[in-house]
């Protein structure tokens, strides 16, 4: 692997990432996917708002991409990047951990992002089952059961709209969020939210699935799913490692881009949720095509300006030789 270079080196195998090496394999230019098989979304039964895949399995989904972006000729290897390092040439080296090194003219990361959930036991084990975050992803499958929202910042109330508009029995647990503002519990009780000021102990599961959310007090409340909001953390190392630093964001920090994708560091692009923590599957998606092409531009503009170059010095060349 150490011998070989690629136009393209994309690190994370996720839709963003394989979306992009669809794209730059169809024109043609030489793709390398690394990936250390930790996708984001594996404990959900089904990716949704995905057009024509709907509910389909994100493994499937993702052994799918995986195959279409071979059959137009990206390369593959399971591993991790640990180190990059850009050269005096402007190629890019990796440093993976298994040991090999691969060279490439650019990088797009597609590395996503981890979810960190609140600590509240039984939180972990249902999570992308009866405990979600997204109405868009798995709001549907729990539409008209009851819901709780686990407080733990300032997005509580905003989660607890938007559920309200799928059921109409949505209790509000403020757990560790603190005061609600006046206004905004004034807009709850008018939507017939119940709100609960107590702290979260635990959760009740049967059966694999959710029974009650237990509080400190000793009351157990009847819930079919919970809504928490995860602290978002993206794996940004590799952008470390290259120079780059996070931007701020409400639910966390993320690696900052232009809408092509290119970040601070040239020759760096980045698409899905390294960059979006919103993102969803489709999102990440379109967000892979569109850093694909920009970076096969880019690609196209350098080798373009080379050509130009090698022309002048033939020509020079020719001349001095005729003189």
């Amino acid at each position: 692997m150490s011998s070989k270079s690629f136009d393209v080196a994309i690190v994370g195998g996720g839709p963003a990432g394989l979306s992009a090496a669809t794209t730059l394999a169809r024109s043609l230019r030489s793709v390398l996917v690394v990936d250390g098989g930790q996708p984001r979304n594996a404990p959900a039964d089904g990716a949704h708002n995905v057009l024509g895949q709907e509910n389909i399995s994100p493994t499937e989904l993702l052994d799918r991409g995986r195959a279409e972006a071979r059959s137009y000729g990206a390369d593959f290897v399971s591993d991790e990047v640990i180190d990059a390092a850009r050269g005096d040439n402007g190629t890019f080296t990796l440093t993976l951990a298994g040991g090999d090194t691969v060279d490439a003219r650019r990088v797009l990361l597609a590395t996503g992002l981890v979810d960190e959930l609140p600590e509240v036991p039984g939180v972990p084990e249902l999570w992308g089952s009866t405990v979600l975050h997204c109405p868009f992803c798995h709001g549907w499958e729990v539409r008209g059961q009851r819901i709780g929202i686990l407080g733990t910042g300032p997005m509580a109330v905003h989660q607890t709209l938007l559920f309200r508009q799928l059921s109409d029995d949505v209790t509000l647990f403020t757990h560790t969020m603190g005061e609600i503002e006046p206004a905004e519990r004034e807009q709850l009780s008018a939507l017939d939210v119940a709100i609960i000021d107590q702290t979260v102990d635990h959760l009740d599961i049967a059966d694999g699935t959710l029974a009650a959310v237990a509080l400190t007090d000793g009351d157990r409340i009847e819930r079919d799913a919970l809504v928490v909001a995860p602290k978002f953390v993206v794996r940004s190392a590799l952008y470390f490692s290259l120079g780059g630093t996070l931007t701020d964001h409400p639910m966390g920090q993320y690696v900052a881009a232009d809408p092509m994708g290119a970040t601070d560091i040239p020759g760096v692009w980045a698409a899905g949720n390294v960059t979006n923590l919103a993102a969803t599957v489709a999102v990440s998606m379109g967000a892979g095509v569109t850093a694909a092409g920009a970076l096969h531009m880019d690609l196209i503009t350098e080798d373009t300006r080379r050509a130009v170059q090698a022309r002048r010095s033939r020509a020079l060349a020719d001349a001095h030789e005729a003189v």
